[in-house]
């Protein structure tokens, strides 16, 4: 039987040395710093309004 093709002797990198590459590429991974909290802001003074389709979460004035 005849081999076509063999794998490279060593395993290539690809510039995934650096700490932030590696974060980048990396799998599985969820933190706060991937959250966004949504923030909805209405017209008015000192009111607040719930968002029916997210608990907990409110429309309120920059006051």
């Amino acid at each position: 039987m005849e081999t076509l093709g063999r794998f490279p002797g060593r395993r290539l990198r690809r510039n995934r040395h650096d700490a932030f590459s590696r974060r980048l590429v990396q799998e599985h991974r969820l933190s706060a710093d991937d959250l966004i909290y949504p923030a909805f802001v209405i017209a008015g003074q000192n009111r607040e309004e719930p968002v029916s389709s997210m608990p907990g979460i409110h429309r309120q004035t920059l006051d």
